[in-house]
C-alpha cells in the first residue's frame, strides 16, 4: 500500500536542510571554479580538493596558515555588510602566508551557521573567491555545516585554510635581521580584522559616524600580490604582520635575541578611525599599539639602500608607505622601544 502523503524528513524537522546545502555549491560554482587553473584537478563537489604542486620547484617548503574574522563577522552582520568579510578571511591567512616569502596556492574555508541561508552564504563564499583571485590562490574546497541548538539565532562562524610555497633558499626567516635596517611600515585598511571585541564594546556607548563605521567594515587589505614583487626586486630581510597584539607583539617575532625595533611614533600619522577608537574607548597609547595595528598593516625590515625601490613598488599597488624606524642593538624583555 502506498501513501499520498509527502514524506517527511526527519533532517530537516530537526533543522538541518540538505536540499539548501546543494542550492549553495550549485550558486556558488562558478565564483569558485574561477579561481582554478590547470594545477587544480578536478572540481567542487569532491571529497576532497587536488592540487598539483608541479616541478617547478627545487626544495620546496608548504607554508600553511589558518585564521579566522573573529568578532568583526557580527559586526558585519548588524550593519548588513557581510558580503565583504570574505577578503577578510583569505587575508587573514595569506598575509601571515607571505611574511615567509611563500607564493600562495590554495585556500579552504569552513563555514558553520544556526541555520543556512544559501543566498547571503553565497555572497560571503562569492566574496572569499574574489579575494583567492586577487591573490592567485586557488578556492580549492569548502565545508558548510548547519548547527541548530549549537549556534543560536541567525549566528555563524567561519574559518580559512591556506597553502602556499616557497624555495628553501629564499625562505624569509628573520635570521639576517641586524642593527642598521629600516622598517618600512606599509599602510593597512583600518583595523582589519582584529580587536573587535573592543570595538563592538566601545559603538554600544558611542554612535560611531558613517564615515568611522565605513572604515571598521573595510576588509582587510590584501598583500601578497603586492609583496611578492616586491621581494623579487629587493632583500626583505624579515616582515611582520601586523594583527592581534598589534606593534608591540608583532614586531619582536621577527627578531633575534639582542636587537630591538625602535619604532618612531611620529613618523606616520594615526588613521581617524584609531583616534575615534582611542578617545571614545579612553584607551592608552600603550594598550593602542599593544592592540591594533594603529594604521600599520605590514612592516617589512630592509636596508636603508633600498627604501626608494621598495617605496616606489608598493605605490604603484596604491599602498602607502612609512619610514617607522630601524633596528638597534639591545637587551630589552619585549625587544620593541617607542620614541
Amino acid at each position: 500500500m502506498t501513501s499520498k502523503t509527502k514524506p517527511t524528513d526527519p533532517y530537516a524537522k530537526a533543522g538541518v536542510n540538505i536540499a539548501k546545502g546543494n542550492e549553495l555549491v550549485k550558486s556558488i560554482k562558478e565564483s569558485v571554479n574561477a579561481t582554478h587553473d590547470k594545477r587544480v584537478l578536478g572540481g567542487i563537489g569532491g571529497f576532497a580538493g587536488l592540487f598539483q604542486l608541479g616541478t617547478n620547484y627545487k626544495n620546496p617548503i608548504l607554508v600553511g596558515c589558518t585564521d579566522g574574522v573573529g568578532t568583526k563577522v557580527a559586526l558585519s552582520q548588524t550593519q548588513n555588510k557581510i558580503h565583504l568579510i570574505g577578503q577578510d578571511l583569505v587575508a587573514m591567512c595569506v598575509n601571515d602566508m607571505i611574511t615567509c616569502g611563500a607564493v600562495p596556492l590554495f585556500f579552504l574555508d569552513y563555514f558553520a551557521a544556526s541555520k543556512l541561508e544559501p543566498k547571503s552564504t553565497a555572497k560571503i563564499v562569492k566574496g572569499i573567491a574574489k579575494a583567492c583571485k586577487k591573490s592567485n590562490c586557488a578556492l580549492l574546497g569548502g565545508e558548510t555545516a548547519e548547527m541548530p541548538g549549537h549556534y543560536l539565532k541567525n549566528n555563524f562562524d567561519l574559518a580559512g585554510f591556506s597553502v602556499g610555497v616557497v624555495e628553501k633558499n629564499r625562505l624569509i626567516d628573520g635570521k639576517s635581521i641586524k642593527p642598521g635596517n629600516i622598517m618600512l611600515g606599509i599602510e593597512s585598511s583600518g583595523p582589519h580584522s582584529n580587536g573587535y571585541s573592543l570595538i563592538r564594546s566601545i559603538i554600544k556607548k558611542h554612535k560611531a559616524p558613517n564615515s568611522i563605521m565605513q572604515s571598521l567594515l573595510k576588509p582587510t587589505h590584501l598583500y601578497p600580490a603586492p609583496i611578492l614583487e616586491l621581494i623579487k626586486k629587493i632583500n626583505v630581510k624579515g616582515m611582520a604582520h601586523i594583527t592581534g597584539g598589534g606593534l608591540t607583539e608583532n614586531i619582536p617575532r621577527i627578531l633575534k635575541s639582542g636587537l630591538v625595533a625602535e619604532v618612531n611614533l611620529s613618523s606616520w600619522k594615526l588613521p581617524g578611525v584609531f583616534k575615534w577608537l582611542q578617545e571614545k574607548g579612553k584607551i592608552s597609547q600603550e594598550d593602542m599599539l599593544r592592540i591594533f595595528n594603529c594604521g600599520i598593516g605590514m612592516v617589512c625590515i630592509i636596508d636603508q639602500a633600498d627604501l626608494a625601490k621598495a617605496q616606489k613598488v608598493l605605490s604603484n599597488h596604491k599602498l602607502r608607505t612609512f619610514e617607522i624606524g630601524s633596528i638597534i642593538k639591545g637587551n630589552l624583555k619585549e625587544q620593541i622601544q617607542y620614541s
